[in-house]
Order: C-alpha cells, then sequence, then structure tokens
C-alpha cells in the first residue's frame, strides 16, 4: 500500500499582530489529531503566524476525510482563537463550510504519494510572510544546475534530469493551469517561466529517471479566492531526497542564497528569504520572509524524530547575510524594486490612488 504525506497549513490567529500563534492553538490542533483513526503519524509546526499539519496515512492526495480532518481541526482552533482575541482569527480559513476539499478554501496543501524505499528521507519546508514564487530559484538550481546538485554530472539516474510542472498562479479558473517542461533539453524555457516569482511557481517536480513525484509545492493564492488581500500566501513544500533524487545536502545549498521574494511587510514588498529553525516567529517589519525545514525518515507509515535542518552553526551566517540584505533593501522604503508590481501590490490604497490621480493628468503641448 502506498504512503501518502500531507501538509495543510493555515493562519488563524496570532499574538500582538502577525507573530506567531498562541500555544493553546497549537495545544488544541494536536489534540484533535492525534484522536483520529485516518493517520498513521502526524506532527503540527509553526512558522511565523502559519500553523502546518503534517499527516501520514494511506488515503491517497486530495482525500476529502484528510482534507477534513484538518480543516475541522483550523475550525475549532479558531473558536479559541477569538476566544483569545488573538488577531486574524480565522484569517485563512475563507469558505464557510467543508466542501469535499481545502484547496480553493483558504488553507495551503502540499501531497506526496508513493511507495516507501527501504529508506525514505523527506524534507518539508514552511514559509511565510511570502508566496509559492519563493521556492523557484531554490529548486530551479536543486534540480537543474549542477553548481548545486553535482549528482547530475555524478550519478547516471539524476543525469536524466527532472520534469518540471509550473503552475500559473494567477489562473482564476477550475482546478489548476499547468505546463510541463523538462530539464536539461527545456530548460532556459523553465527559466523564463520562474523568473517571474508572482505569476509562475513549480507545483511538482518527477524523476525522468523512475517518473516518481519529488517534489510538492502549494501555489494557493489567497487573492484569487477573496478577491482582495487577507494575508500572504505563506506556502509549504514536500521535497524526496536521495537515490535517484537530489541528496539532502543539493536541496538546502540554494537557501544560502536568501533570494529577494515577494511579500514582507503589508505582503507588498521585496525581502530576502531567510532559513530559520522551524517554530520560529516574524519580527523585523512583519517580516523578513522566512523558510523553515523539518527533516524525517518515513518506514511503515510512521516518521522518526525530526532534524531542524537550518538549526546549524553555518545557517547563523546566512541568516547575519539575510538581515543585512533585508535592512539594505528597506532603507528603500516604496520606491522602486523595494516593493511588488502593481499587479502584486494587496493593499489596494495605491491603486485605487493611482485611478483618481489618473484623471488629473492632461497634454501639456
Amino acid at each position: 500500500m502506498k504512503t501518502t504525506l500531507s501538509v495543510i497549513k493555515a493562519d488563524i490567529g496570532s499574538i500582538a499582530g502577525h507573530i506567531k500563534p498562541s500555544q493553546k492553538l497549537l495545544e488544541i490542533i494536536k489534540n484533535f489529531i492525534k484522536k483520529s483513526d485516518l493517520i498513521s503519524d502526524y506532527r503540527v509546526f509553526y512558522t511565523g503566524d502559519d500553523i502546518a499539519i503534517f499527516l501520514v496515512h494511506q488515503k491517497g492526495k486530495d482525500n476529502p476525510e484528510i482534507h477534513k480532518l484538518a480543516w475541522d481541526s483550523f475550525m475549532e482552533a479558531t473558536q479559541i482563537a477569538k476566544e483569545q482575541g488573538l488577531y486574524g482569527a480565522g484569517q485563512d480559513l475563507l469558505k464557510d463550510s467543508f466542501a469535499g476539499n481545502v484547496k480553493g478554501a483558504g488553507p495551503a496543501v502540499a501531497e506526496l504519494e508513493f511507495e516507501e524505499r527501504p529508506a525514505e528521507p523527506v524534507f518539508l519546508f514552511m514559509a511565510d510572510k511570502t508566496n509559492p514564487g519563493a521556492y523557484n530559484l531554490p529548486f530551479y538550481l536543486a534540480f537543474s544546475d549542477p553548481f548545486y546538485n553535482s549528482g547530475l554530472i555524478l550519478v547516471p539516474e539524476i543525469s536524466k534530469g527532472f520534469k518540471f510542472v509550473i503552475a500559473d498562479m494567477e489562473y482564476k479558473g477550475e482546478g489548476e493551469r499547468v505546463i510541463e517542461l523538462c530539464a536539461p533539453e527545456e530548460l532556459y524555457d523553465i527559466a523564463c517561466l520562474l523568473r517571474d516569482t508572482e505569476k509562475y511557481g513549480i507545483l511538482e517536480i518527477y524523476s525522468r529517471h523512475s517518473g516518481e513525484q519529488c517534489v510538492s509545492v502549494s501555489t494557493t493564492r489567497l487573492h484569487n479566492i477573496a478577491g482582495k488581500y487577507t494575508g500572504k500566501d505563506d506556502p509549504v513544500a514536500l521535497v524526496r531526497l536521495q537515490k535517484h533524487f537530489p541528496a539532502a545536502g543539493e536541496i538546502l545549498a540554494p537557501f544560502s542564497l536568501a533570494p529577494y521574494v515577494p511579500g514582507f511587510m503589508r505582503g507588498s514588498h521585496q525581502g530576502p528569504l531567510m532559513p530559520v529553525k522551524v517554530n520560529t516567529p516574524v519580527s523585523y517589519f512583519d517580516g523578513p520572509p522566512i523558510v523553515s525545514c523539518v527533516g524525517f525518515c518515513v518506514h511503515n507509515g510512521k516518521l522518526t524524530e525530526e532534524v531542524d535542518v537550518f538549526d546549524h552553526p553555518f545557517w547563523d551566517y546566512v541568516r547575519e547575510k539575510a538581515a543585512q540584505k533585508a535592512e539594505e533593501i528597506r532603507r528603500q522604503g516604496f520606491f522602486g524594486n523595494a516593493m511588488v508590481s502593481k499587479q502584486e501590490l494587496e493593499y489596494t490604497g495605491i491603486t485605487d490612488k493611482l485611478k483618481i490621480l489618473e484623471s488629473r493628468f492632461k497634454i501639456k503641448g
């Protein structure tokens, strides 16, 4: 029987603005999940003000029972968030009732289904104060660039390359509008799309040696669902490692760049993606954008103890570099590239003001 990994994440309330969820919220969700007989194992984490529920089960992807389990736990915790007076209680729960799947209802979802290998190492990434395109550059480099993935030239199975499934994140219809491109033959086409982190995002990646899926990324855009700004998308991702997939270090290495990504303060600025320890709050200008990562091995539907992969002295150096990059770009305030494009601006004050000012322009001869 195949094993399924599901991570479902939502912001349902936070202490002192967008900083972190309360301990009681985490306890409510853990107690709710552990009573279920649908799953074989689970973990609950937070990154910034988002809570991620990580579930192991044998019910396959997009299973209504699994999705409802997460939805109901978030709904119960939301009531506690309201009782505690937390900020943004139920913020990411954009539908009034569960309709068989949390996709399109607000929470971010990433899922992998596979036959377990004798050793099945996986990474769970959780980001806050950014959009799904934040993973574009790190995963592009990890799966297609020998500078970061030496397995592409050292390991015959990896040398066959990977298939990227890329989603048009601005598509508002039913389902996902996607394109499939293969590296290395279509590498420049992949780069052409992924450079636009506001519109295109990696949805899935597959090994061309085995055909197996090794990456799943949530590509939910909350403003597409709500029709207005309700918070940043704060994406999650699952990655299988080793053998004919990239090694752990090859997946992690690109995150040392701390690349500039959309999000940050009010979801409307650019900022460096800072790798942080798991269960880290946000602080500086409601940021900077952060990503945490925990690693496991999965065996017979159970998780080993987790390892916090960014809890290492090397990443202290990267965090220092990211802090410097954050401070530098914030010195530029709202001018030019320090803010996201007009199309991506989550707060409509500027766009509304521009519409008014547009009518006052004159032709000067």
